[in-house]
């Protein structure tokens, strides 16, 4: 029954989008399916674009602290043009003197001066340095990194499902809106017929002219609710464009679910609690938080022990000759800074307490979790039993819309009546609607808790 229902509610949707269609024929028209919708959304969302960004951002990141694994090398060189050069001064007689002949001759004889450089000096050369002690901090900063990109792509994921959802809504309060539009319409409709029957008995002197009042108030007010309903409609449409970046002057003529296999077989509260351990965004990144803070605890250990590492390299220089032109080198170097012993033991506790926070914060997620999925399966059993009583409404009142019309024919009932029956049955037909469709934004709600939207 509940198919037959939504197929006939179906083609009148598409009545009243044709009627919309044909009463704007200048402007072009375009038909969107949910699917459509969302892809364009998807595409076209500059916060989603930032996430995406911000996840290659933290690739490079995590690429930058793998790099420090690897040895420092510098390479460098210089020129020097000396004015005064370096020298040399032996004084006379530095060595002694040289007896011969009964006489003493000093070594050297006079003051000696040698040049030891020269007016142009060249030099180049490069050096390394391997860090040998710090590698295991090194590399608590590298998983610090890929922690951080992981909690990246955790938030572009549920950008990803925030986008989806104010989609659907969107779209299902656009579907549930256009039946209520409808629903409105016949409204209007039976409140001037009503008038108008007053109107045709007071010229029949039946009734006095005061009930006009009361109907005519009642005219004006299904069409000011009318109007409330078609600017919450274009409020809605206007959302939908913005989302999806389709041009303000298309018109937009939105395509009906489908509820083949309406309501869905759901797995027990429990399945679903299992699988948002592992699949649910909050709880993904409230678990990476923890996780970055052990890394960076972890860290704060390595900070105790000395820089310790290996340095090597090879110079080559011209112009100083005290100096070899040639000299390879290799060695360690050691440095053992003892404030940051002191400096380190607060650090070590901020980041402590950091990690607590985030412990705590899981919990609470997951705490929380349980509780939404809990409130998703009322949601949709609550739902389930909504549509249930709703088609049932919908079925009476079209039998009741029968009877009216079959009246009619006859003669034995008034247009007022058979309008009355016809707004009553598209009532029943905008809440049969609605409940169908706040069943799949619950369902939409459970998915994304459990991580399968």
């Amino acid at each position: 029954m509940q198919t037959k229902l939504f197929l006939r509610m179906t083609v009148a949707s598409g009545v009243f989008a044709l009627s919309v269609h044909i009463q704007l024929p200048a402007q072009t028209a375009r038909i969107l399916k949910l699917e459509d919708a969302t892809g364009l959304a998807l595409e076209n969302n500059h916060l989603l674009n930032v996430r995406k960004y911000q996840v290659r951002e933290k690739q490079e990141m995590v690429n930058t602290d793998r790099v420090k694994f690897l040895p420092t090398v510098a390479i460098g060189g210089s020129y020097q043009y000396n004015s005064n050069l370096p020298s040399i001064t032996i004084k006379q007689g530095r060595f002694g003197t040289l007896p011969f002949g009964g006489m003493f001759y000093p070594l050297p004889p006079i003051d000696e001066i040698i040049e030891v450089g020269k007016h142009n000096v060249y030099s180049a050369g490069v050096t390394f340095y391997q860090p040998v002690s710090q590698i295991g901090k090194i590399n608590a900063g590298v998983q610090f990194s890929k922690t951080e990109m992981q909690i990246a792509q955790t938030e572009e994921s549920r950008a990803i499902y925030q986008i989806k959802q104010t989609v659907e809504k969107l779209y299902f309060g656009l579907l549930i809106l256009r039946k209520q539009i409808e629903e409105a319409d016949l409204k209007v409709l039976l409140a001037k017929a009503k008038l108008n029957d007053i109107k045709n008995a007071v010229a029949a002197g039946k009734t006095t002219e005061s009930n006009i009042y009361g109907l005519s108030a009642s005219v004006a007010d299904e069409e000011q609710n009318l109007l409330k309903l078609k600017i919450q409609y274009d409020d809605y449409i206007a959302d939908l464009v913005q989302l999806t970046g389709i041009d303000p002057a298309v018109v937009i003529e939105l395509q009906p679910v489908p509820h083949d296999n309406f309501p869905e077989n759901l797995p027990a509260v429990d399945s679903s609690i299992s699988e948002a351990v592992l699949k649910n965004n909050d709880l993904r990144m409230a678990s990476l938080t923890k996780t970055k803070a052990d890394y960076s605890i972890k860290a704060s250990k390595y900070s105790y022990l000395p820089d310790l590492g290996i340095l090597g390299g090879y110079t080559y220089q011209e112009g100083t000759d005290i100096y070899p032109r040639n000299n390879a080198f290799i060695g360690a170097s050691l440095k053992w800074n003892l404030q940051d012993i002191l400096s380190n033991r607060t650090i070590q506790k901020q980041r402590t307490y950091i990690k607590e926070q985030a412990e705590e914060n899981l919990a609470n997620t997951k705490e929380q979790v349980n509780k939404e999925i809990a409130k998703a399966y009322r949601k949709l059993e609550q739902s389930k039993e909504l549509i249930s009583v709703a088609g049932k409404v919908v079925d009476f009142r079209r039998k009741d819309l029968k009877m009216q019309n079959d009246k009619r024919k006859s003669g034995l009932n008034l247009e007022s009546d058979l309008l009355t029956a016809k707004a009553a049955l598209a009532k029943a037909e905008s809440d049969y609607f609605a409940a169908q469709l706040n069943y799949r934004i619950a369902l939409s709600d459970l998915h994304i808790l459990t991580g399968n939207y």
